[in-house]
């Protein structure tokens, strides 16, 4: 027999994580910065004023220094060449990453490859460059990924063949900035190439406690990927083979959120691609979702910005430049109705700039995947944004 309190407040407490007011509280969600030109008038003081509001959420910029890159070794692959190396996002992280460079004369166009979540950390950068210079374990499972995720290719290596600088770092958690043992020096104070241990299993649940810490530091887990994006995006406008007036970025899952926060947050992105990640909010707090599992969440959540913006909306502060998003109807992380209503939100803010041919958006039949022949689409869209000769 249910008890009084149960008689009284049948939804009362939680399900599947979710609190028993979750769908009441979503129903309520109006996020009033969406763009409505009735509202908000003209367009780009709207767009000032929501990108104010999201460097609000993104909490204080990381210290800044000088970049101070240190070349750690290349390899030549033929059509480009391959430097790993290491460089200065901010006074407080030193991060490594690969950056290719195709022969030829420049200025070259260029691309900041974001990498993927996929709840696996063993490996960041690799996911998007073939590896060199590392331990076995880490080039299979390299392979092995690519294999799963992006049709056997390593996509910072098929761009830069196709003519862009491509740079890729590894988020806070993934590859190298992982929970490894401290770099390890040469007797002369050097980093050495190997800079951290390999370690296959995943430390899944790491994700919240790290959370939690930058929380309690004022900071989010979030808001710090997109600073260091940031600073990384500064770092390749500055390099001398890249024209800084031709950058695009490009990523799957949680490197689609990070494309799409990184071309609303600057100016520098001129174009986008962003595979597998574009929903609403309504779509992905449910039930069964992933979403609300938590864990993975925290690299994508802005506290408080949802009380202003839908993800659409926060995309949206990127119109008019050209952005492409790309969805797989076998996609179970999300909806596909989630997917074209945020399609429609979007349509519809590019469509009152006159800019509609500008955004491109489409559902494969596909899972959650950046496939060989969506590559193929994307970077041939990319090629005609970028003006690559």
């Amino acid at each position: 027999m249910a008890s009084r309190v149960e008689q009284d407040y049948p939804d009362y407490g939680i399900k599947q994580f979710l609190p028993a007011f979750n769908r009441a509280r979503v129903a309520r969600m109006r996020f009033p910065m969406a763009y409505d030109p009735d509202k908000h008038g003209e367009f780009e003081s709207w767009r000032n004023e929501a990108r104010d509001l999201l460097f609000d959420h993104l909490g204080d910029a990381p210290p800044e220094c000088a970049f101070d890159p240190k070349t750690i070794e290349e390899e030549d692959r033929g059509t480009h060449i391959a430097r790993k190396f290491a460089f200065n996002v901010s006074a407080d992280c030193r991060v490594p990453g690969y950056l290719l460079i195709p022969k030829g004369e420049g200025p070259f166009p260029a691309i900041l490859g974001l990498h993927d979540h996929g709840g696996h950390f063993s490996i960041g950068k690799e996911k998007l460059v073939r590896p060199f210079l590392v331990e076995d374990a880490v080039l299979e499972d390299a392979v092995s990924w690519t294999g799963k995720c992006y049709g056997g290719e390593f996509v910072g290596d098929r761009l830069a063949a196709r003519g862009y600088v491509v740079l890729v770092i590894d988020a806070l958690l993934w590859g190298e900035r992982g929970c490894y043992e401290d770099r390890p020096h040469d007797e002369t104070g050097e980093e050495r190439p190997l800079m951290k241990k390999y370690k296959r299993s995943g430390p899944y649940e790491t994700q919240e406690r790290l959370a939690a810490n930058l929380f309690q530091l004022g900071m989010s887990w979030c808001g710090l990927i997109v600073w260091d994006d940031l600073r990384s995006l500064e770092y390749l406008s500055s390099l001398p083979e890249v024209d800084a007036e031709r950058i695009g970025a490009v990523g799957l899952s949680v490197g689609a959120h990070r494309t799409w926060m990184l071309a609303a947050a600057s100016d520098r992105i001129k174009a986008g691609a962003a595979i597998c990640w574009m929903c609403t909010t309504a779509a992905l707090q449910v039930e069964g979702n992933n979403q609300p599992g938590g864990a993975s969440s925290y690299s994508m959540i802005l506290p408080g910005l949802m009380n202003h913006l839908d993800y659409p909306d926060v995309a949206s502060i990127a119109c008019p430049k050209p952005m492409l998003f790309y969805a797989g109807s076998e996609d179970k992380l999300f909806p596909v109705d989630g997917v074209n209503d945020a399609y429609q939100r979007m349509r519809r803010v590019w469509d009152c700039r006159d800019a509609g041919d500008d955004l491109v958006t489409g559902i494969w039949h596909a899972p959650h995947e950046f496939n060989r022949e969506m590559q193929v689409r994307a970077f041939d869209w990319m090629d005609m944004q970028l003006g690559r000769e």
